[in-house]
């Protein structure tokens, strides 16, 4: 007897024991915790208005839509150079596009910067992990995150020399040993990465990148270290080409009445015959009919995969303390002005989607505002993130925070953006403070300007009618070209025809970084 209440009470003072040592190390990963996780949604080449919430006829995005109606979504965001690379190292650094150097598309440039968004934050004691595409050189840089899934999509630089797929690419190994086959690929739909013939996703709907990137994301959060607040970037690489949606999805819109191909006034242009040798572009009306169906498809395929993400959080606990950000790396022209892909000054190539939802839709206990019209960039994501976790923003950043403007401030100290691609004929430099877009055409010197509050969709050209107003833009734009190495102003006025770069000297580096540098040697 005496002997079972020795047990007995060995046994309660072992769980009282157990239980305070629980009760301690929860207390503490509590403490650990209590900075708001970060689950940032980035897609490639989505429309700004291609959204149910924003307005759009045809585009099904009932999740994103929910998100949107508890955060606040910005209708005036940019990709200052609306093309993958260029937009990602702006969104990564924080900076300038004349600051980090990639003022267009240039494979095969280092990256080397000292600040990045995932390294800051990872310092700062979150674990951060990026699924899908990253589109930094090389391939398998970090760029500061902690651990990476990597799938970019098909990049012709990378798979030139005969390098197989599966050293660039984690999805390409796991479609393999899915699919139990020695060479399959997601090339296999027969389809090029940036053309316009679309075509149904050949395999089942769960072996699609789409599919794939969330199935990591979400072993991610099975995963991680509970007792730091996370950073997850879910890189989506469609709605870019290939269009390749899963049938069902196609089937959708198979029916549904498209709005409108918008042709402005001033166009003057053909439409380009392809993207590429494995990347045809259309002509024929119904094929550009069923191309613009299969990217509306894209899209909603992605909705609902995020909400798989969404549902990850709630199972999960994290909902509650969990800040979610969707966005794009440039938008798609998909017709428009004649016009496909990206590269360009108008809003349907440079506008992007950004909607930043804090928990249970309130920051600092007051709903956030549901739409806000400032000229915001991708480079602003990084400030509003260090602000939110805490952390100095390191001095290299140019971007803003957007907390004050979900706190309902009317102030921004940006007053307008500046935006910029070499695109050929159509290479251009942009200017836009939400009511206007100012063009000018490097190569020829030709000027466009629209209002956007009466004609959003840029079809009537203002420049011959609004000699002052165009002046003053002109103006604007000088300033902000001054000081750059092509030798775009001189006697205070703009320059046509000097040479068009895609990098800086400093691209992958960034320009103070570069400067210091050069005074140091």
């Amino acid at each position: 007897m005496r002997h079972e209440t020795s047990r007995r009470r060995f046994l309660q003072s072992s769980t009282a024991a157990l239980g305070a040592l629980a009760y301690g190390t929860n207390r503490r990963a509590e403490a650990q915790t209590n900075r708001p996780n970060v689950l940032l949604i980035m897609v490639d080449q989505w429309r700004a208005d291609a959204l149910g919430c924003a307005g759009h006829p045809t585009a099904q995005t009932p999740h994103l839509d929910v998100i949107a109606g508890g955060g606040t979504r910005f209708t005036q965001a940019y990709a200052a150079v609306p093309s993958c690379i260029a937009a990602r190292a702006g969104f990564l650094t924080g900076q300038s596009q004349a600051s980090h150097g990639f003022v267009g598309y240039r494979d095969g440039v280092n990256w080397r910067y000292e600040h990045t968004l995932p390294g800051t934050l990872s310092a700062g004691g979150y674990q951060t992990h990026c699924v899908g595409k990253m589109h930094v050189h090389p391939i398998r840089n970090r760029v500061g995150f902690d651990s990476v899934d990597l799938h970019n999509g098909y990049l012709h630089y990378a798979r030139t020399g005969g390098i197989d797929a599966g050293r660039i690419d984690d999805y390409v190994p796991w479609l393999r040993e899915q699919v139990g086959a020695g060479y399959v690929d997601y090339t296999d739909t027969g389809l090029g990465c940036n053309g316009y013939v679309a075509t149904p996703w050949t395999l089942p709907e769960r072996l699609h990148p789409t599919a794939w990137v969330t199935e990591r994301s979400l072993d991610f959060l099975r995963r991680r270290d509970p007792t730091q607040p996370f950073f997850l970037m879910a890189s989506y690489h469609r709605p870019h080409p290939p269009l390749d949606p899963p049938i069902a999805y196609l089937d959708r819109y198979r029916d549904l009445p498209l709005p409108p191909i918008v042709e402005g006034d001033w166009v003057e242009h053909q439409l380009v015959p392809n993207s590429g040798l494995d990347s045809p572009v259309p002509h024929d009306a119904a094929q550009i009919d069923y191309a613009r169906r299969a990217y509306f498809a894209q899209l909603t395929f992605i909705d609902h995969q995020i909400n798989r993400l969404s549902m990850a959080l709630q199972e999960e606990g994290v909902a509650g303390n969990t800040w979610i950000i969707f966005c794009s790396d440039h938008g798609e022209m998909l017709f428009d002005h004649k016009l496909i892909a990206k590269a360009q000054a108008f809003g349907a190539s440079a506008g992007i989607p950004l909607i930043v939802r804090p928990p249970g839709g309130r920051f600092r206990g007051q709903a956030v505002p549901r739409t806000n019209d400032r000229p915001v960039e991708l480079r602003d994501i990084y400030p509003t993130l260090c602000q939110l976790a805490g952390l100095p923003i390191p001095p290299t950043v140019e971007g803003h925070s957007l907390l004050p403007l979900l706190e309902g401030s009317t102030a921004w100290p940006r007053p307008w953006l500046h935006g910029e691609h070499p695109a050929g004929d159509r290479s251009n430099h942009w200017l836009t403070d939400g009511v206007h877009r100012y063009i000018w055409y490097p190569t020829s010197g030709r000027e466009l300007l629209f209002d956007l509050t009466i004609d959003p969709t840029e079809t009537h050209n203002l420049a011959p009618s609004e000699a002052d107003l165009l002046a003053t833009w002109r103006g604007r734009l000088v300033d902000e070209l001054r000081d750059r190495p092509e030798g775009y102003v001189a006697n205070n006025d703009l320059v046509a025809g000097r040479q068009i770069l895609s990098t800086l000297p400093w691209a992958g580096v960034g320009r103070a970084a570069a400067a210091a540098a050069e005074n140091t040697g």
